[in-house]
């Protein structure tokens, strides 16, 4: 045997030690663990974010629940696009986003409030009393949501019952967020699909490191038949 072929062969023999070894060398006892928080974690945080997904694929054509006096309650989905027309009430509530002020007011005699932006007349600083909202009658656009689906606006609900100016129906108000449409929210449907990669990939690793032990015992168990 040629010098050339003992120097392939010792090769090829350390190659597949290695690679047996490789076969063999005992999984970190962390990574099935590790593991699995990551596909709780991303499934919990999944879960909160499909009130989002389902509004980003509702349809994007509004529900009309009518005007002043002929509001269509049947109509009324929550998390949905919407669209309605109705009188404001005396009183309202503020709040700021950075620069931009926002006004949370009530449809007179509905259970409808509507959270739009300041208008003109409106303008309002922390520590200052809140000016009364602009009085006159409008047409508002945006997305539906029940009082159980909206308790950032739970402190709202509680002053506009307070006020009396507007009727809870079957014991619920409703909100109306002015400007927010369907598909537009690009940046929580990455999120999203950021989590299900993370959910995925995790479950894919579970999946080999489960079929890992029994290969291996197969490869022992044949090469023990071999010898």
């Amino acid at each position: 045997m040629s010098e050339e072929q003992l120097i392939r062969e010792e090769r090829e023999r350390r190659i597949a030690e290695l690679e047996a070894r490789q076969a063999r060398r005992p999984r970190s006892p962390l990574r099935v663990p590790v593991a699995l928080v990551g596909i709780g974690v991303a499934t919990a945080l999944l879960v909160m974010q499909w009130r989002e997904v389902s509004y980003f694929f509702s349809p994007r054509t509004p529900l009309s629940l009518g005007a002043e006096g002929e509001y269509r309650y049947p109509e009324r989905v929550s998390n949905r696009y919407a669209q309605l027309h109705g009188v404001p009430t005396t009183q309202g509530a503020y709040e700021r986003e950075g620069d931009a002020v926002f006004v949370l007011v009530g449809l007179r005699d509905s259970p409808f409030l509507v959270r739009r932006p300041a208008l003109p007349g409106e303008e309002w600083s922390q520590g200052r009393k809140p000016p009364q909202p602009d009085q006159r009658p409008f047409a508002v656009r945006g997305r539906l949501l029940a009082e159980e689906d909206a308790s950032r606006y739970s402190e709202a609900f509680k002053l506009m019952r307070e006020k009396g100016e507007v009727q809870p129906l079957q014991g619920r108000l409703w909100i109306i967020i002015e400007g927010q449409r369907p598909g537009e929210d690009l940046g929580r449907l990455v999120v999203t699909l950021l989590l299900v990669l993370v959910i995925a990939a995790n479950g894919l690793f579970l999946v080999q490191n489960l079929r890992r032990p029994t290969a291996s015992k197969n490869g022992d168990e044949g090469g023990a038949t071999s010898r």
